[in-house]
């Protein structure tokens, strides 16, 4: 078994920025990154919503912003384990025991990190299309379809919201719902039905997603009378939902009913010296600066309860 001082579960944004924070504070911390090295970014083709990292010549991809940020955080000593957490407990701690598929650590703190994950469509060419016509974030991708025609899949807050945000940019958005009528709030159904660039296609849904290199049609099924019908489209937006990275916190950390866990003001859970921080405990902002400043957060809330528990 392995003694640490700090475990950062996760690496993304979050992940990353608490790591540099702890590390800057001699803490040498451990990021046990995840399967996917820089969570949800390193899926996103480029960002431009991230303040310090545009310019005129060249926009960063996710993957380019991951790399620079783990560069930053590994000169300080942060230290990055390719492996997935499978189990933890921390009700025993501190030393908290974290598990992964390799190793089993000590910890004296935590930072969870692990984020959430957007609910798939799982139909034939979704995969294959993220990045290039397939996105499940209108605020980080919306600007790249400027002037295009987009599909928008979903029938709550988030698929009204992102919706009415891509109207800003899109030629037209068609809205494909499974089901004939919204989930969404009163207001942003009448805001969206409202708006001339929104139309809705009732009782469908996507089952496949093609193009050549990128996406340009979806094929979709009507769920009523069975009827397949080939719709022409540049863009794909998948909102029905994300689920929390918490499937191994279950009965070590407090979380709400959809599995986010729960944090006060300084993203201390209901655990002394385990913190979270990103979307694992965030299932509303959902974006990289809000991560950034959230795992900032929680590092220099962690430095100082370890300062006192010396």
């Amino acid at each position: 078994m392995e003694r640490e001082r700090v475990i950062i579960i996760g690496s993304g944004p979050a992940g990353i920025t608490a790591a540099l924070y702890t590390a800057r504070a001699q803490l040498n911390p451990l990021v046990i990154s995840g399967m996917q090295l820089g969570g949800q970014i390193s899926i996103t083709h480029e960002v431009e919503n991230y303040p310090g990292f545009w310019s005129e010549e060249k926009t960063p991809t996710g993957p380019e912003l991951v790399e620079v940020m783990q560069k930053q955080a590994e000169s300080f000593g942060a230290r990055f384990e390719f492996d997935e957490v499978t189990e933890v407990d921390f009700t025993s701690g501190p030393p908290f025991t974290v598990k992964t598929h390799g190793k089993t650590y000590q910890a004296d703190g935590v930072i969870v990190t692990a984020g959430a994950s957007p609910r798939h469509l799982n139909v034939p060419g979704e995969e294959e299309y993220v990045g290039r016509g397939v996105s499940y974030c209108g605020t980080c991708d919306g600007f790249f379809f400027r002037g295009k025609d987009v599909v928008v899949v979903g029938g709550g807050d988030s698929a009204m919201e992102e919706g009415l945000f891509l109207t800003k940019f899109a030629n037209k958005v068609e809205v494909v719902h499974r089901r004939d009528s919204l989930r969404a709030s009163v207001n942003l159904q009448e805001r969206a039905k409202a708006n001339e660039k929104i139309s809705f296609v009732w009782d469908t849904v996507i089952e496949e997603i093609n193009g050549n290199g990128v996406v340009d049609h979806v094929k979709v099924k009507n769920v009523k009378t069975g009827e397949e019908t080939v719709r022409d489209t540049d863009g794909v937006f998948i909102f029905i939902g994300h689920y929390p990275n918490s499937q191994f916190l279950v009965n070590q950390l407090a979380m709400d009913e959809q599995g986010y866990v729960i944090t006060d003001e300084r993203y201390r859970t209901n655990i002394p010296g385990v913190y979270a921080a990103g979307e694992i405990q965030d299932n509303h902002f959902r974006q990289i600066a809000t991560s950034v400043g959230q795992g900032c957060g929680a590092a220099m809330e962690l430095e100082k309860w370890l300062a006192e528990h010396e």
